[in-house]
């Protein structure tokens, strides 16, 4: 009677496990943007088709930095080189660079991407810089 159970049981479950669809294998155009966002606390990286769909992203927080050492130099080159290599694994070669934010780890960021594999065809600052300011406060009457 167990033997029975045994059979049936394994029937079942072997076409249940063939009729499942295959997931695709997600694949990278050959050219992309990088966003790199470098604030004093923090280091963000995006990597992006032509159109702005995001592709791969990463930030120093996710590869085990914590509290200051996030804004560090050398947190923004692990984490880009970490970034670079996935976008190379997914089939991306040639990048245009935008750096963004006032943070330290701009430059070392974009030498991680060309360690990584990754050709930079152009590097963009994209800082927001105001151009007047913003209107200053009333004059104090005493």
């Amino acid at each position: 009677m167990a033997e029975e159970i045994k059979k049936e049981t394994n029937t079942t479950a072997a076409p249940a496990a063939a009729g499942k669809a295959k997931k695709k294998a997600a694949k990278a155009p050959a050219h992309g943007v990088v966003h790199i966002s470098c604030s004093f606390n923090n280091t963000i990286v995006t990597v992006t088709d032509d159109k702005g769909g995001t592709i791969v992203w990463s930030t120093s927080g996710s590869h085990g930095f914590k509290g200051t050492k996030k804004g560090t130099p050398f947190a923004a080159q692990i984490t880009c080189n970490k970034v670079g290599e996935k976008a190379v694994a997914l089939g991306m070669r040639e990048v245009a660079v935008k750096v963004c934010g006032p943070g330290q780890g701009r430059e070392t960021a974009v030498r991680a991407l060309q360690q990584a594999g990754l050709i930079v065809t152009s590097i963009k600052d994209v800082t927001p810089i105001p151009h007047n300011g913003c209107r200053p406060p009333k004059a104090r009457r005493v």
